[in-house]
């Protein structure tokens, strides 16, 4: 490949990289595969730099900038918790903000969060000048669309995708060059309960649907199970290696979808070497902002939505938490309530939520008569349609309280259904 003039000897250390970066500044980091650990960890390191608040998305790796060392001198601000983050929100060392995934491209470019830095991971730019902003666009195309500085690592490994991805490089104030893998995620094995929820959800997807999926144990059962179907599209926030498989036997087509027809669309991905293989240069998968992929107007018009989402609890109104554990944040409210509404406006369309019927080793039923104190409401009981366990599939749109409470009792585990009857008759 044929690189632009100069851009050989223009990186920099990843020290002389976060340098423009100043006490009291607002600064955003790229995510997922996307994050660019070298330069999170020359920041980390500073100690000449106080009030520097860090937004960012589920990060990958360990997060030293919540150390208590750097107290006071950065401040975590997440708006979606991954596992490196769930302690530090916990403890009062960093911040949450609950917030849909499709709303957060507005706080940076319309001025809400004023960014002054974004530091984002790229491929190398092409013989045009262009990278590419890779694995995560979601939230980072706003980023470095607005802040006053970018500054980025250049990685050899990042795959060069398509879409709304491209970042010019003199629009890059300073970048450092690496040669390094990307975070993966590989499919694990699945249990008997996963395969079981898997095959209950692979019904209720139809011929010609478009599928939104996560990443996960249960998204990956239920798309191991799709190779029978014909002409499935995607329009999705993100998607992980067993679709793969789906797009390379002809079960997922894209023909019949009305936004972007014949592509597979998402706004992120994470998975394995040859997840990020397969999107490397690869024009038929289209990466948009979340604010796009996200936005229910444009998830409605494609046809038979099946949007895939799961959740911690779920009480016998149907309402349900997704995000966190009581008053403990677990993760965030993503993209679930985006497309659990784009769904049900879709024509055919089908929201699902899957979960196990039980949690803790068989010993907590995730079917509550009420959630636990301090749980947050994801998705609301107006919004519920279908809710699948290992043991069976309920539709709460339409129905009563007492109609749901019977319905949702029927799937629980058997263990809780007598205790879950019984608080739901007493409470009429």
């Amino acid at each position: 490949m044929t690189l632009p003039p100069g851009f050989a000897t223009r990186g920099v250390t990843a020290e002389d990289a976060v340098s423009v970066i100043t006490s009291g500044m607002r600064v955003f980091s790229h995510g997922a595969a996307a994050t660019p650990r070298p330069l999170l960890d020359a920041l980390s390191a500073r100690t000449d730099i106080e009030g520097v608040r860090l937004f960012h998305l589920h990060t990958e790796g360990p997060a030293p900038w919540c150390e208590p060392e750097c107290g006071g001198r950065i401040r975590s601000v997440s708006l979606f918790n991954g596992p490196s983050m769930r302690a530090p929100v916990h403890e009062g060392r960093a911040d949450f903000v609950p917030i849909f995934l499709s709303d957060v491209p507005d706080l940076f470019t319309s001025g809400s969060v004023p960014l002054d830095v974004a530091m984002v991971q790229l491929s190398p730019p092409d013989r045009h000048g262009y990278c590419s902003l890779g694995t995560s666009v979601d939230a980072a195309r706003a980023a470095v669309d607005s802040a006053r500085f970018v500054i980025a690592e250049i990685n050899e490994q990042m795959p060069r995708t398509h879409g709304n991805t491209a970042v010019p490089l003199d629009r890059i104030d300073a970048f450092i060059r690496t040669n390094r893998p990307l975070s993966e995620h590989s499919p694990g094995e699945e249990t008997a309960t996963e395969a079981r929820i898997g095959e209950l959800v692979a019904k209720l997807v139809e011929d010609r649907a478009t599928l939104q999926m996560g990443i996960g144990a249960i998204p990956d059962a239920v798309l191991a199970r799709l190779g029978d179907k014909r002409d499935l599209g995607v329009h999705t926030e993100m998607f992980s290696d067993r679709l793969v498989d789906l797009i390379a036997t002809g079960a997922v087509t894209n023909r019949f979808k009305v936004v972007h027809p014949g592509r597979t669309v998402t706004s992120f991905v994470m998975g394995s070497r040859r997840l990020f293989d397969f999107v490397h240069d690869n024009p038929m998968v289209e990466f948009h902002p979340c604010d796009r992929t996200n936005d229910t107007a444009f998830i409605r018009r494609n046809p038979r939505v099946t949007a895939i989402n799961s959740a911690i609890q779920i009480d016998l109104t149907g309402q349900v938490c997704a995000d966190s554990m009581g008053h403990r944040i677990y993760s965030g409210i993503g993209g679930q309530m985006d497309f659990i509404r784009g769904a049900a406006l879709s024509r055919g369309g089908k929201p699902i939520i899957a979960l196990p019927s039980t949690a803790a080793g068989g010993t907590v039923s995730r079917i509550v008569w009420e959630l636990a104190p301090g749980a947050g409401v994801v998705t609301t009981r107006g919004h519920v349609h279908w809710v699948v366990t290992e043991y069976g599939v309920v539709n709460l749109h339409g129905l009563s309280i007492g109609e749901r409470a019977e319905a949702l009792t029927s799937i629980a585990h058997p263990d809780f259904r007598a205790e879950l009857a019984r608080d739901a008759k007493l409470a009429r």
